[in-house]
């Protein structure tokens, strides 16, 4: 059970405690209008995990800002995927790999994220243990952003003006990219804990 102290818990990003396997490139981000497709890529997907690992998910969501109805997102799906243990990758990795999955990045001081990324369609597939605060996090932004279209309208100004940043100042990566659109997360994530009782 994940307490609401580690819920709200701020964690900062630290590039040191990442270990990648696939170095990181600078790219050039582009934020798409809500494309009506994304849900049938994410199904197709999903089909792709659960046919892979069988028993083994535990849970599997569809999260970030294409889950978003009319939300414009980068055009990259991103689902989170609950196993027994994220460290055991044995029990996942192998069989998501054959799946056509690449497994970029691990960040063990960041409750032992892996994250898997897919070519067609384009998805990120992070890989947590149900001990993790950070899935629970990702349906609680989700789920708020569906419900409250004054705050999605707001993130999508983020999303832009943190695009057209790094554009202006020579690029960067997809790292510094979530950087610059965290503080207005962090406000929104307030007002998600303060009407949920977290805070």
């Amino acid at each position: 059970m994940v307490s609401a102290e580690e819920i709200v818990r701020q964690y900062p990003y630290d590039p040191d405690g990442v270990e990648w396997l696939v170095p990181p490139e600078h790219v050039d981000i582009t934020i798409a209008e809500y494309d009506r497709a994304w849900p049938g890529a994410v199904a197709a997907l999903a089909d792709l995990v659960r046919g892979a690992l069988g028993d083994e998910v535990l849970s599997l969501e569809h999260v970030g800002s294409t889950s978003v109805a009319g939300l414009a997102a980068k055009p990259i799906i991103d689902l989170d995927l609950t196993v027994a243990d994220s460290t055991d990758e044995s029990r996942y990795r192998p069989q998501l790999e054959a799946a056509g999955f690449t497994l970029i990045l691990r960040e063990r001081a960041w409750h032992e994220h892996r994250m898997l990324t897919h070519d067609v369609p384009q998805a990120n597939l992070h890989v947590w243990s149900p001990d993790g605060p950070e899935p629970v996090r990702h349906v609680l932004l989700r789920d708020w952003l569906r419900a409250h279209p004054e705050d999605r309208d707001a993130y999508a100004a983020a999303k832009r003006a943190a695009a057209d940043g790094l554009r202006t100042g020579g690029g960067g990566s997809g790292m510094d990219y979530n950087e610059l659109k965290a503080p207005t997360i962090g406000e929104i994530l307030d007002r998600v804990f303060r009407a949920h009782g977290l805070r």
